[in-house]
């Protein structure tokens, strides 16, 4: 009888815990074959002159991928890497391990969507299956009390009905054991020049973040097992404690934490510690992250209220505007923007609060688009997620479609904020 091999395509969910698609595959099949594609078009400039993906952020992908393939390595098995793009190199895949279906999760993201229905396309070809499966968020879309096309657009609504009338389901388990599809060659992970950068531009040191699934349940766990630590005590007001972050949206960026199961160790933390002004910042972040990729779902790029921004990320206009290298560069002269700038360009991350301030400069102070501080952050950030991302951007410029909640973007809050930290902002002529 002919065994049926399930090819398990990783994209942003580099995690054994949490993953329906790898149980369901292993439960489905004889045996499964992991495979990564370094795909190109992920590390090319833009239209815009920026990198797709900034070095910081290559460097947690490797972390992740090679942290990953270990944890495969472990149970007896490996994952396959592959260079190149995935619907160029699938039909072989499938040809040469003699595989029965595809599984992978369905991204959201324009070009993230249009690399999958390619590769739908060539497996069609040869009659093979992708089978979708929605692994990014801490609700299921099936088990929201309305379909994708009724969500509402604010995200106050969005918000109250979700939370009265759903529920977060439990985490799958991490598998213990796997049977892996029988293979010699499982590829080599790139160093970071096979991806672009010189070894002038060197390793980032100066970030406080380790990729991985493992690295990322530390953190996890350490930030909710100090529940009586100032850094998780309620603070008396927001200016006690400005700014805090849990950092968690960088190991939730490419999937090596489930939001479920952030969600479930909060939760956990709840009950032993209490409820908390961070543990409630933490579980919101996590439904504002399940909102613009429902948006993105639901709308596509018309979540951009926007009639030309799809011409002006076509052919962007003047991309070495002094002002936007000045801003890009931490030297526009405003003390708490350029701190801001220069951390993000250091470490790859800066809080929510320091993302609001130094866009609010860009759009508002300099009068410069939006979507070229988006873009910048695209190749910057750590977590960069695009949903996430351009849904920001596009709140904090009324670009979206949210323009009633509360919840939304203060702008004469951020204005002021930069007026208190800094009185002199500079001459822009």
């Amino acid at each position: 009888m002919k065994s049926k091999r399930i090819l398990v395509w990783f994209r942003n969910d580099l995690r054994l815990h949490d993953n329906e698609m790898l149980v369901e595959a292993i439960s489905k099949s004889d045996s499964v074959l992991p495979v990564y594609f370094f795909d190109e078009r992920y590390f090319e400039t833009t239209r815009f002159e920026t990198l797709k993906t900034g070095i910081s952020r290559v460097q947690f992908l490797l972390e992740s991928v090679l942290a990953l393939r270990k944890a495969f390595q472990l149970l007896g098995g490996d994952m396959l890497i592959v260079h190149g793009k995935p619907e160029d190199n699938m039909l072989k895949l499938v040809s040469q391990f003699d595989i029965s279906e595809v599984y992978h999760h369905r991204e959201v993201g324009p070009e993230e969507t249009l690399i999958s229905a390619h590769v739908e396309d060539v497996l069609w070809q040869q009659k093979v299956n992708l089978k979708h499966f929605i692994g990014h968020t801490l609700y299921n879309k099936e088990d929201l009390p309305f379909p994708i096309k009724d969500i509402p657009d604010i995200f106050a609504q969005f918000k109250k009905k979700t939370e009265r009338d759903s529920i977060v389901k439990s985490c799958f388990e991490a598998p213990e054991k796997i049977e892996f599809v029988e293979n010699e060659q499982w590829g080599e992970l790139p160093e970071i020049t096979d991806l672009g950068f010189t070894f002038d531009e060197g390793v980032m040191t100066d970030r406080y973040a380790a990729g991985g699934e493992a690295a990322g349940l530390r953190h996890l766990t350490e930030l909710v097992e100090v529940g009586s630590d100032v850094y998780l005590k309620p603070a008396k007001s927001t200016a006690d404690r400005p700014g805090f972050s849990s950092r968690l949206s960088v190991w939730l960026g490419l999937g090596c934490l489930s939001p479920r199961k952030v969600y479930w160790m909060i939760k956990e933390a709840e009950g032993k510690f209490g409820s908390n002004s961070n543990f409630n910042h933490i579980l919101l972040g996590l439904l504002w992250r399940d909102y613009y990729r429902f948006m993105f779902k639901k709308h596509g790029i018309g979540f951009f209220d926007e009639a030309s921004l799809s011409e002006l990320i076509s052919n962007p206009d003047t991309v070495d505007d002094p002002q936007l290298l000045k801003w890009k560069n931490g030297a526009t002269g405003h003390l708490l923007v350029d701190r801001y700038m220069l951390e993000l360009n250091t470490s790859g991350f800066i809080n929510h609060s320091g993302r609001l301030l130094v866009a609010t400069f860009l759009i508002y102070v300099l009068k410069i688009h939006w979507t070229k501080g988006a873009i910048y952050f695209e190749e910057k950030l750590i977590d960069y997620a695009p949903a996430s991302n351009w849904g920001n951007w596009a709140n904090v410029a009324g670009a979206g479609l949210d323009h009633k909640s509360k919840n939304t973007f203060d702008l004469e809050k951020q204005i002021k904020i930069l007026d208190v930290a800094d009185f002199s902002i500079p001459s822009l002529t």
